[in-house]
């Protein structure tokens, strides 16, 4: 057990006792609001979904067949290993004009489309805070009944003036309520927060954290900032129109000890670093995987005595 704080496998222990658990990221075809017009064109200025997202989510498989694919690489390592579909790419609650203008219930034909493929266990929902409504979230309801539904809400700062510089295309007080709801519901919820958005200070982000953590969530994911090649944070940056702070690998460790010691034992931190492929990397460049960085952070962790909450 981490002595720190809650981590991701942990928090799977609990809700999945004994049993082994791989996330398979999916590719459903959803759209996002931010990019088809329906609140904005042109997206989150740092975003580009091809950095995160598996190359097998893009070649027009089905739900299944993708997971059928995930399942046939992690199985060599795990043979009785069960999964949770991840519907990772764009917002994954929202089908979009740009796709056709979908109902709850093609939603759910795709949720439930993955909860029929076989070990599958659960659901995890990557979603936008803007985008639920009381009849999905009560279809998001029936599904928890029938196995469990994750639903992970990119926040990425709790300050509206920073989220209108990245182009996020909604508010704090968004966040706070969908949180809320699906609180309320049931629904277990985490949120994706970025570190070193342009114009934050430390303290703006250790705000956000705190903001985060009076909420009722049950997990969080923190991300360093990364200018990715192509997107539009890249041109900003580049002519000059935008700062980016750089973090160095270990003022980010030593921001990340800080993290820690303000994070509640009972939410789980999922992870602390972005991991985009190198080549579309701009900077930071340090050439870490997420489990270096985590095992530098947790010998960080240990010398400077961060007590267990």
């Amino acid at each position: 057990m981490n002595p720190y704080y809650k981590d991701y496998q942990e928090y799977l222990a609990e809700i999945f006792p004994g049993e082994k658990i791989q996330k398979i990221s999916v590719n459903a075809g959803f759209s996002c609001p931010n990019r088809d017009g329906t609140i904005g064109t042109g997206g989150c200025i740092y975003c580009d979904n091809t950095s995160f997202t598996p190359s097998y989510c893009f070649e027009g498989d089905s739900v299944k067949i993708q997971l059928e694919k995930g399942k046939i690489f992690f199985s060599r390592k795990y043979p009785q290993m069960r999964y949770l579909s991840y519907f990772q790419s764009f917002t994954n609650t929202f089908r979009g004009t740009s796709v056709r203008k979908g109902t709850v219930e093609e939603l759910k034909s795709l949720y439930q489309a993955a909860l029929g493929v076989e070990q599958v266990a659960g659901l995890i929902i990557g979603s936008r805070p803007d985008c639920f409504s009381e009849e999905l979230i009560a279809m998001l309801v029936k599904l928890n009944q029938q196995s469990p539904v994750f639903v992970e809400i990119g926040a990425e700062s709790s300050h509206d003036s920073t989220l209108a510089t990245i182009n996020r295309g909604h508010d704090w007080k968004t966040v706070e309520m969908v949180v809320r709801q699906l609180a309320e519901a049931g629904i277990r919820t985490g949120l994706h927060l970025i570190m070193g958005l342009p114009g934050e200070k430390e303290s703006d982000m250790l705000e956000t954290v705190d903001r985060s953590c009076g909420l009722p969530i049950d997990s969080v994911k923190f991300h360093h900032l990364q200018v990715i090649a192509g997107t539009r944070l890249s041109e900003l940056v580049r002519n000059g129109q935008l700062r980016v702070e750089p973090w160095d690998v270990d003022d980010y460790l030593k921001f990340c000890c800080r993290i820690v010691e303000r994070v509640p034992k009972h939410i789980a931190i999922e992870r602390f670093l972005a991991s985009a492929p190198p080549a579309k990397v701009e900077s930071p460049r340090w050439g870490l995987k997420n489990y270096e960085f985590t095992a530098k952070l947790h010998k960080l962790l240990a010398s400077t005595n961060v007590k267990d909450k």
